[in-house]
């Protein structure tokens, strides 16, 4: 065998191992979903918990009067919960937006905070410090600002978390709302239910593992305060305050009946955005809680950080390699023996990918359908590779500020 060969061969290993993983989780996921579907949702016992649910929210004038409207028409006693916006440093004319709907919504529960680029403008995290600051509820809940959730989300979501002690919070699914606009939206919906919420179904079957996704979930308030709130540097603060509350002894549970619909990319500039974001922040959070591995109180979520190890790194790093390999061997660079038997592995692979994802849209109506199928098989050949792209970049991005101690800007996603 060349060198080459034996490039190949690991990263060829290191690639079916974690596609191996993702289809144990579809299994283990597709089982927990018609489990839901038998099962009811605990009713919430006595009288309803006071929530608070907080919205950050800025330059957000294009979707915030359906987002709070939503949210005002919960099917939740009016007097038990509070919703508390913060308008961070925003130019545009949600301020003029959300006091009118304080005036239309008298007696209601409903406060807007105006932040300046003295007090906001320093990202997600910061807002919700400054509206936790703020709040009364017990259980605080929130909703990302693009977000218009059914009217039984929250109840559902009570529910779950006043029933077992041992959550420390539950997540509800989003659903993408613009899916039809273009082939970038179709790629995201099926992206959204197929790797995470599928990866959170198969995660809790099997691990009583979650991670927090940002929007649509509620926490108990005595874990904020424990942990002093959300963590200024991290842009991806919902990733990050999950481990945190694994560490604290909690579980995070996935209620797929909790939905929310939220906007997403409409163009693949504001999608890198987002993303590169996502990938970043991710990063970030993955370093800074790999000491866990070796934790003896963190024998729980080792699969996590493992899981988050593998995806950022050792899978990017091998569907780096085999690419260039392959290429570099149909030029005739270099000579590998294997590569027929790589190409075979390829297509074994697309395969895999194309059937597992389908079965995953049979948990939601309308989804199952011939044009997805073709969907799916396009997206493979190329939403995923842009998806390397994405972690690439993000990952070089997360050095280069480390490096340069840049201070870590978040962006906020654009709305249509």
């Amino acid at each position: 065998m060349t060198l080459a060969d034996y490039f190949m061969v690991i990263a060829v290993l290191c690639i079916w191992s974690l596609l191996l993983v993702n289809v144990v989780l579809i299994i283990a996921g597709y089982f927990y979903y018609i489990q839901c579907e038998k099962e009811a949702i605990p009713e919430i016992k006595g009288e309803e918990p006071f929530v608070t649910i907080m919205v950050p929210a800025h330059n957000e004038g294009k979707v915030i009067t359906q987002t709070v409207e939503a949210l005002l028409d919960f099917d939740y006693p009016h007097d038990r919960y509070e919703i508390i916006v913060i308008n961070d440093n925003s130019s545009d004319n949600s301020a003029e937006l959300l006091g009118n709907l304080q005036r239309k919504n008298p007696g209601r529960n409903l406060m807007i905070i105006n932040t300046d680029s003295v007090t906001g403008g320093k990202g997600k995290s910061n807002a919700l410090n400054l509206g936790f600051a703020q709040s009364k509820g017990e259980l605080i809940a929130i909703y990302d600002a693009d977000n218009t959730p059914e009217r039984k989300a929250l109840r559902y979501l009570v529910g779950e978390i006043t029933n077992d002690d041992s959550l420390g919070a539950v997540i509800g699914k989003f659903r993408t709302r613009n899916r039809d606009v273009n082939l970038l939206t179709r790629f995201i919906n099926i992206e959204t239910l197929s790797f995470q919420w599928m990866a959170q179904a198969g995660r809790w079957k099997l691990f009583k593992l979650c991670t927090i996704p940002g929007t649509n979930f509620i926490m108990r308030r005595h874990i904020v305060e424990s942990i002093g709130g959300w963590d200024v540097k991290a842009i991806a603060e919902d990733t990050e305050i999950s481990f945190r509350i694994y560490m604290m002894g909690y579980r995070i549970k996935f209620q797929p009946q909790a939905v929310t619909w939220e906007q997403e990319p409409q163009t693949v500039k504001v999608w890198f955005k987002q993303r590169t974001r996502w990938a970043k922040g991710n990063i970030y959070v993955i370093v800074k809680n790999a000491r866990l591995l070796f934790h003896p109180s963190a024998k729980r979520i080792r699969f996590d950080i493992l899981y988050f190890l593998s995806i950022y790194f050792l899978l990017l790093t091998s569907l780096i390699t085999s690419d260039i390999l392959l290429i570099l061997n149909a030029l005739g660079y270099v000579h590998t023996t294997i590569a027929g038997f790589s190409t075979f592995l390829w297509l074994l692979a697309i395969t895999l990918f194309v059937v597992g994802t389908y079965v995953t849209l049979t948990t939601e109506k309308g989804e199952m359908n011939l044009s997805n199928l073709w969907i799916i098989l396009l997206m493979y050949v190329s939403y995923c590779q842009m998806w390397m792209v994405v972690a690439a970049y993000g990952l070089y991005n997360y050095f280069k500020d480390l490096i340069f101690s840049r201070e870590v800007k978040w962006y906020k996603t654009e709305r249509y």
